[in-house]
């Protein structure tokens, strides 16, 4: 990986990632595709709307279809026919997640997290190698190494222990993945490395600098966040954490979030952002505009025949009007899933792009204040 600065305005960065599969500008957003694919959408589409990084899911991709057939297959990008980059995360908040659903499913101890399959109930074990063999056979450009994660609220204590348990992961990690690579595996895929700490400024500190100073991450991210905490405490966190994170790496604000949680993020020094919310937004009827958002399933847009945007240039605003999109939501046309996705996501990769501009072109704060005085325009 290659990874240049090319401008900074204050604190939000202008920058360009360079894998074996695509070059990424930065501020990116990652659209998420799970399955290896985007709901609703595939790699033509995500190649139409010029995406060059989406992420999958290790933990769905590991039981389903199972790693060994997508290396079989040749690899994720031609399994999915998508060319460009994918980043994988570990698989383990999924196995916590998912695996709390079944009571007493999930064992996190040190050596790694014991799950059952929410398919099929089966036993597993995620380790620190083998959430790394299983994306050396996905053949993901980035991957996430295993990190502890804790639900909270928590006790210091419990955090402690996360915060030491994800250092003494990554340690393991990196030692694997560079014998990994002098056997000749992995040499084209990265690794990045997940920041702990909860809301505690001291472990967060704590969790960055151990982090950051081991040698061999191509990249390092910030993980636990946007689990419930209010948006203040999560920017005054992210702020906290990329103080301690290296300049010269990007920076990952994992599963984040809004419109104007990835502008004030962005604010922060962040490069990086995934979430599910434009696509599952765009599912149950919710559509971004630059003034906020809008509900295709009121009824004022029954005989409203304009597009969700005027000046929007994606698929569905050039060629359907939200009457249109109206009637297809409530007569339970799959048809709509698709033209809401494909809006939702060129607004979120738009919005990445005209912030990269303001940044480039030293007009940051006049444009991170427009898009919030847009966006205010109908509360």
């Amino acid at each position: 990986m290659k990874f240049d600065i090319d401008n900074i305005c204050g604190s939000a960065r202008a920058g360009t990632i360079v894998t074996k599969h695509s070059t990424i500008t930065t501020p990116v957003f990652m659209p998420v595709g799970t399955q290896a694919t985007v709901k609703a959408l595939d790699g033509i589409d995500m190649t139409n709307l010029g995406a060059k990084i989406i992420l999958a899911n290790t933990y769905h991709l590991y039981l389903r279809p199972k790693s060994t057939t997508i290396r079989k297959a040749g690899g994720i990008h031609k399994f999915a026919n998508y060319p460009y980059s994918f980043l994988t995360d570990s698989g383990g908040f999924q196995a916590f997640s998912l695996g709390k659903l079944q009571k007493n499913s999930v064992k996190q101890n040190e050596h790694g997290i014991e799950f059952r399959s929410h398919i099929d109930g089966s036993k597993h074990i995620f380790t620190p190698t083998s959430v790394l063999d299983t994306q050396y056979d996905i053949r993901s450009d980035i991957m996430m190494v295993l990190d502890d994660l804790v639900a909270l609220p928590n006790s210091k204590k419990r955090i402690e222990l996360s915060v030491n348990r994800t250092t003494k992961w990554a340690k393991q990690s990196i030692l694997y993945h560079q014998q990994q690579q002098k056997k000749g595996i992995g040499l084209d895929q990265n690794i990045f490395a997940i920041i702990q700490g909860g809301t505690d400024k001291s472990l967060r500190t704590k969790s960055a600098k151990e982090l950051c100073s081991l040698d061999g991450f191509d990249g390092f991210a910030i993980g636990g966040l946007s689990v419930g905490e209010a948006n203040d405490i999560m920017y005054d966190i992210v702020s906290h954490t990329t103080q301690y994170m290296p300049s010269n790496k990007p920076r990952y604000l994992m599963g984040v979030g809004t419109p104007a949680d990835l502008i004030s993020c962005i604010d922060r020094g962040v490069d990086m952002f995934d979430c599910v919310m434009p696509t599952r937004n765009a599912r149950n009827g919710t559509l971004f505009t630059k003034y906020g958002r809008i509900n295709i399933r009121n009824s004022t847009y029954i005989d409203d025949f304009t597009a969700i945007e005027d000046d929007c240039s994606c698929y569905c605003c050039v060629n359907f009007t939200k009457a249109y999109l109206n009637h297809l939501y409530k007569t339970k046309e799959l048809i709509y899933f698709r033209l809401a996705t494909i809006h939702n996501i060129h607004y979120y990769l738009q919005l990445m792009r005209q912030a990269r501009s303001a940044i480039i072109e030293d007009r940051w704060q006049e444009f991170k204040q427009k898009f919030f005085y847009d966006i205010n325009l109908r509360k």
